[in-house]
């Protein structure tokens, strides 16, 4: 006797035995158990979640034998009920509108209806993907759909409603089957492979659940697969290595790396993916729902993993937005690119090139360097180490800075402040998280800020960039201290409050000037709101 795959053996043979479709269910069954059976239903849903399944076991409650009338649990033991799951009922018509599309085909199925069943209390025609059949066959079932005989129901299974005829679906009841939950498909595959004797473990199942994306039958057939593949037993890797299932570790720290702009550890993270010889499009898909799970933790706090949650908390939510927007993007042009991998590889790259943070590391350095010479050649013409306090330009091949008494030592002040910061070039993240704050004193090797920090919460990536780049400048381990207060001075408020008053004056100066008044009275002209602006 041949081998009966477990997706047919394990086929649901009463409405108890559906798996997650429970609203369907108690639909079916009320109407049963008060006779009142509707004349045509649709059944829609993805593939494997239970449509044909669904309309056998109706079947079979319509003409179980087993009572004088429709029973809500077919007996599963009467010939009626053994002929339809077998398939060789005569009052059960199961058709694939897929290879009968045409209208001649729907006459001939048509001229059938009008005969009473042979054996059972209704004639069942059952038409799988009915969204495929032709217009003109649809136009030749409406009439017959609308009134058909006391004695005939028709069932419709379709994976795409949406191309099914307005006329048709107002003559049916549609129901919407719903893809399958993770944690019901893993109890379900627990039982199947309990009742196998397969020897198992959680992690397993768990695996093959999500690869099953909601659809039962896809869970059977991975499962199938996976006990050939393991010589009879499920163990972890043996099912990571048919998916192709990628530590969620190695998913983890390549993000991390991205988020801090390291594209060597990033790159040296992938190429150890890359000795897995995954599919790529499935390690992009990681990659979209590990970002997708950090963003929900930013704004949910609601993750039980640690590396999410780590992340998140030193993560800024713009930047995770724009990368989940790099990431998604090429996903969607994934199937035209010539090659996977290096699909993935432009994504990542994509990443780091739109991260502020990622030249940090390398600039500063150089910027240090650049400082340091730039004065001993200052102290070689002046003879001496004094306090030079005219601004001096330093360029490095990545920025310029301007900086006053070259490598200041220490501030004292907010107003020194400001024009400390507003010489230095960081990334948009840093100016506008600490462009909000105000210098309060500088003891040591620490610097004080404060204000309005609980509503703007400094993602840690962001304050060790800041860190660094001080570090830099003053030559010495520079920390900042953040305090909670309502006072408002900081750099870009100040600019803010400059820009406002530069705008005013600019207004001022041009509704004030003789001769665009003149010109304005001649012609009966005003000026356009917000059209005047400053001179840079």
């Amino acid at each position: 006797m041949s081998y009966e795959v477990l997706a047919r053996k394990y086929r649901p043979s009463n409405f108890d035995e559906v798996v997650g479709q429970s609203h369907i269910i108690k639909a079916l069954s009320n109407s049963i158990s008060q006779n009142k059976i509707h004349q045509a239903y649709i059944f829609s849903g993805t593939r494997g979640v239970g449509k044909t399944t669904l309309a056998r076991i109706l079947s079979k409650c319509l003409n179980c034998l087993s009572e004088s009338g429709p029973v809500a649990s077919p007996c599963n033991n009467c010939n009626s009920c053994n002929e339809i799951k077998d398939g060789r009922h005569l009052d059960f018509l199961e058709i694939d509108a897929a290879s009968k599309t045409g209208v001649d085909d729907m006459r001939d199925l048509l001229e059938t209806v009008q005969y009473k069943p042979s054996t059972g209390r209704y004639k069942i025609y059952l038409i799988d993907e009915v969204h495929m059949l032709s217009t003109s066959s649809f136009n030749a079932l409406l009439k017959t759909l609308e009134e058909p005989p006391s004695h005939v129901v028709f069932i419709f299974a379709t994976t795409d409603p949406d191309k099914i005829p307005k006329t048709v679906q107002s003559r049916c009841l549609q129901l919407n089957l719903k893809t399958i939950g993770k944690k019901a498909l893993e109890e379900h595959l627990l039982n199947v492979v309990e009742s196998e004797g397969i020897e198992n473990d959680i992690t397993s199942l768990s695996l093959i659940s999500e690869s099953a994306q909601g659809s039962v039958r896809d869970a059977l057939t991975l499962l199938d697969q996976s006990i050939a593949h393991g010589n009879g037993i499920l163990d972890e890797k043996s099912v990571k290595n048919l998916l192709g299932t990628i530590d969620g570790s190695l998913i983890s720290d390549l993000i991390l790396f991205i988020l801090e702009g390291n594209a060597e550890r990033a790159f040296g993270v992938f190429y150890k993916i890359e000795e897995l010889n995954p599919e790529y499009e499935n390690v992009l898909k990681h990659i979209i729902s590990f970002i997708h799970k950090i963003s929900i933790e930013q704004f949910l706090q609601n993750s039980n993993n640690d590396d999410i949650k780590e992340i998140a908390s030193k993560s800024d939510k713009e930047f995770i937005q724009l990368i989940y927007e790099i990431a998604v993007s090429a996903y969607s042009k994934f199937s035209i690119h010539p090659d996977p991998k290096e699909a993935l590889e432009i994504c990542l790259l994509r990443m780091l090139a739109f991260n502020p943070i990622a030249n940090i590391h390398e600039n500063s350095s150089s910027v240090k360097d650049n400082v340091i010479e730039k004065k001993k050649l200052i102290d070689d013409k002046e003879g001496s180490k004094s306090k030079d306090l005219t601004k001096k330009k330093i360029e490095t091949p990545s920025k310029e800075i301007i900086i006053d008494n070259l490598t200041p030592s220490k501030i004292e002040s907010n107003e020194q402040w400001i024009e400390f910061f507003n010489t230095l070039k960081m990334s948009v993240f840093a100016k506008n998280y600490f462009g909000h704050l105000v210098f309060s004193k500088m003891d040591s090797n620490k610097i004080f800020l404060e204000g309005d920090i609980e509503k703007n919460s400094i993602p840690s990536n962001v304050k060790k960039e800041f860190e660094e780049l001080c570090s830099k400048i003053f030559d010495m381990d520079i920390k900042i201290s953040l305090n909670q207060s309502n006072v408002k001075g900081g750099p870009l408020f100040i600019k803010e409050q400059e820009d406002v008053l530069r705008q005013t004056q600019a207004e001022s100066k041009i509704k004030s000037d003789d001769s665009i008044k003149d010109f304005m009275n001649k012609f009966d002209a005003s000026l356009k709101e917000k059209s005047i602006k400053p001179l840079n």
